[in-house]
């Protein structure tokens, strides 16, 4: 059964609306339990991309059968589970959903470094898959129910610095143990360390009442009727326009962010000429402090401007997806590798401050019953377009235009992805004037 907050400690915060405004006892220590599982999700995904070149040489995969695998066929199991899963999470203990999927994730991840062929390879990240998609939502969930509104922003913000943290940890260890040992033996390790982190979430995190704190606060949650049905959520997500076009703005966003960041390692060093020891050092630094700063800010940022209004959560990454072109296309041009780096830390930075805002408006705008639910279709939209599209896309146009274009097929497959940051700033654009009206009216 799952564990609430202590009845008296409720009954006070009701009382005093003010002290909604601090985070539920223990928040800190489980945000950061969830930030590290949330890390060895994004690693364990991130691992094929960042050891690509091994895994081509030792298996004959080819750029678009890597496009499929990381792409398409990992996005259909993830996007498609994550929905009974979130239907699952809501109605039933959020923490334990979190742990199994940890448990499962990490066991599939070791079996990769197992596998003989590229049959065996697609079997193991379809579990991968399986896995993480109980992975997040659960995460999205639990974290609002320990922190109030008007704090989730920054909240969200530091969990979503798990993807960079855990890209650049993949990096930064993946490719040393593959330089040093082999590419097996870092799926194997990686995966290992993510069974452990699993029973962490078991026996750390407490199971939060949903929607506590927004009651305390004085502002009483959307309300779905107690716990709401699977049909009436999915009904209520997709025929509400703010969170339609959150979800499809940040689905284009992704096309780019996954289709360019699968594939930014092997380009890297089959295009740049970039060792496996200059990856894990180098390219490692640029993850870290370019996408980590720029979700930790977008955060901050959220956090400070929505107190004003509400477009905040589509201009603030329509200005910055804007942004972001021209460094973009330096980087793709770039003539050797130090110099590819230090164009990417723009897009790096900028390209990621739609995922703050989109998880953070999600959750504001539905019924606590409804959170982890409507969290799994947000990134079903998001994952099941950018994740399935985007490598996809780049592998299949480096296969085709490879034999043509042997020394920068995928040069040329980057610069495809450009027009995207257009159709990504027109949907933000798009949002904030629903996002404005909805203002107006209320």
């Amino acid at each position: 059964m799952a564990q609430t907050p202590d009845a008296p400690a409720a009954a006070g915060l009701a009382e005093n609306p003010a002290a909604a405004l601090k985070p539920a006892a223990g928040a800190w220590p489980v945000l950061a339990i969830l930030c590290f599982v949330y890390v060895l999700n994004f690693l364990d995904r991130q691992l094929l991309s960042i050891l690509a070149k091994p895994i081509q040489d030792e298996l004959g995969v080819t750029d678009g059968q890597l496009g499929l695998i990381s792409g398409l066929y990992f996005a259909l199991f993830y996007c498609l589970i994550s929905i009974p899963v979130g239907w699952l999470a809501d109605r039933t203990n959020r923490v334990r959903v979190l742990a199994a999927a940890c448990g499962l994730w990490s066991a599939a991840t070791m079996a990769c470094g197992l596998s003989a062929n590229y049959p065996q390879l697609v079997l193991a990240r379809m579990t991968v898959g399986v896995g993480e998609a109980g992975g997040v939502p659960p995460s999205y969930a639990i974290i609002t129910d320990y922190f109030p509104p008007g704090r989730r922003g920054t909240a969200l913000g530091l969990f979503n610095l798990g993807p960079p943290i855990g890209q650049a940890l993949g990096v930064a260890f993946g490719a040393a143990i593959a330089a040093a040992y082999s590419w097996r033996m870092a799926f194997l390790i990686l995966g290992a360390v993510g069974l452990v982190a699993a029973l962490v979430v078991l026996l750390g995190v407490r199971e939060p009442e949903r929607g506590g704190l927004d009651r305390a606060a004085g502002a009483p949650p959307k309300s779905a009727g107690g716990q709401a049905g699977f049909w009436p959520t999915v009904r209520n997500f997709f025929s509400t326009p703010a969170l339609l076009l959150v979800a499809l703005a940040s689905a284009a966003t992704q096309i780019v962010t996954y289709g360019a960041g699968n594939f930014t390692t092997l380009f890297l060093m089959r295009e740049k000429g970039m060792t496996l020891q200059d990856v894990s050092l180098w390219y490692a630094l640029v993850v870290a402090v370019g996408m980590g700063g720029g979700i930790f800010v977008s955060g901050r940022v959220i956090d400070r401007f929505t107190r004003r209004t509400k477009t905040a959560y589509a201009l603030a990454p329509a200005i910055s997806l804007s942004l972001a072109v021209l460094p973009y296309l330096a980087f793709v041009w770039a003539p050797s590798w130090p110099v590819a780096l230090a164009f990417l830390l723009g897009p790096t930075f900028l390209n990621y401050f739609y995922l703050s805002s989109a998880v953070a408006l999600v959750q504001e705008e539905v019924a606590p019953e409804q959170r982890v639910l409507s969290g799994a279709l947000l990134l079903l939209v998001m994952n099941l377009v950018g994740m399935g599209v985007g490598p996809t896309f780049v592998g299949a146009v480096s296969d085709l235009l490879r034999p043509d274009h042997p020394d920068n097929s995928l040069q040329l497959a980057f610069y495809a992805l450009t027009p995207i940051y257009l159709v990504a700033v027109a949907l933000f654009l798009a949002l904030a004037g629903v996002l404005k009206r909805e203002e107006s009216r209320a």
